[in-house]
């Protein structure tokens, strides 16, 4: 047992040294030349002099050949990729809901009522402990939230990733579990660089805005989140997609951002709200004409807020000498 212990433990050894040189290897002994990898004939050789380093690396791929998506498909066996946006991230097993085999032929009766057993018996494993159904309810409630709102995968795993570290924290007793999850995905979109209001997520969430409020900042306080402030810049782009304004305005909505960004014109006032007033602003400038309630209801802004933030735009941009 001792000798068998020994020699994996050389296995081993010899096998990280071999990948420390191979690593190392990035200049030519001879001439200090650049050293190239030649995947075809699994050599190692020189740029300049050619010597050769290696021929004998060793094929990491597949032993197998696909020359078509399908058929690559078919021959890998191996799973999906773990993601932060199932409970057990995605290393449990999952029975088909449908009764047939794996050649697509119906079961017998009998079989059919083992498969319902084994499904209601995986289904309880899968979540053994409140723990687990905690995860699984957040998880599929930060997945529908962002559907509704065609969130990107990326956010979706930073807010998953998010809501396991509160959980791990020890921050859900006395709050909800829907508010956490949602001030889990609107902080996930602000780390990103994609902020949304936060209306927006209060609208698709079942929660009121104000718990979702006291869930950010709370989530955001414990955990350290490093998430600077929304950039007005920023909603520019969805705000004006999702009324369809031409490029010039949105120029336009931009150089009225900039200059009252470096005039100062923009502190402690709602990003949101300069970014929906700056589009407002633009469309007049150039004719196009939109009316705040159009811009309200896209932006989800006040129009009392769009009339005032686009006044002081105006003023500023006019003060700046651009009008």
């Amino acid at each position: 047992m001792t000798n068998t212990k020994l020699t994996l433990d050389n296995g081993r050894k010899d096998e990280r040294q071999s990948t420390a040189e191979s690593q190392q290897r990035s200049s030519c002994p001879e001439c200090g030349g650049k050293v190239v990898h030649d995947e075809e004939h699994g050599e190692q050789t020189c740029e300049e002099c050619g010597l050769v380093l290696d021929d004998a690396s060793i094929d990491r791929g597949p032993e197998w050949r696909a020359f078509y998506s399908d058929e690559e498909d078919e021959k890998s066996r191996v799973g999906a990729p773990t993601t932060q946006l199932m409970h057990d991230k995605g290393l449990s097993t999952t029975i088909s809901w449908q009764d047939k085999d794996a050649y697509g032929q119906s079961v017998s009766n009998r079989k059919r009522a083992r498969l319902q057993r084994l499904r209601t018996w995986d289904e309880r494993f899968r979540t053994k402990d409140a723990h687990e159904r905690n995860l699984k309810q957040a998880l599929g409630e930060i997945s529908r939230m962002a559907s509704a709102l065609d969130v990107p995968d990326p956010v979706r795993e930073t807010a998953g990733a998010i809501y396991r570290r509160a959980v791990k924290d020890d921050l859900l007793p006395g709050r909800s579990i829907e508010g956490m999850a949602t001030a889990s995905l609107y902080a996930a979109a602000r780390q990103h660089g994609t902020p949304r209001p936060l209306s927006e997520f209060a609208e698709v969430s079942r929660v009121e805005k104000i718990r979702i409020q006291r869930a950010y900042r709370y989530a955001s306080r414990e955990l350290g989140l490093e998430i600077e402030p929304a950039d007005p810049l920023e909603y520019v782009p969805q705000f004006a997609s999702a009324l369809d304004v031409s490029d010039e305005a949105t120029r336009q909505a931009r150089d009225l951002l900039t200059t009252a960004m470096e005039a100062g014109a923009h502190s402690g006032k709602s990003p949101a709200g300069l970014a929906a007033a700056a589009i407002y602003a633009a469309t007049h400038l150039t004719n196009e004409q939109l009316t705040q309630e159009t811009v309200s209801k896209a932006a989800h802004v006040s129009k009392v807020t769009i009339r005032n933030r686009y006044q002081e735009l105006l003023d500023v941009y006019a003060e700046e000498g651009y009008a």
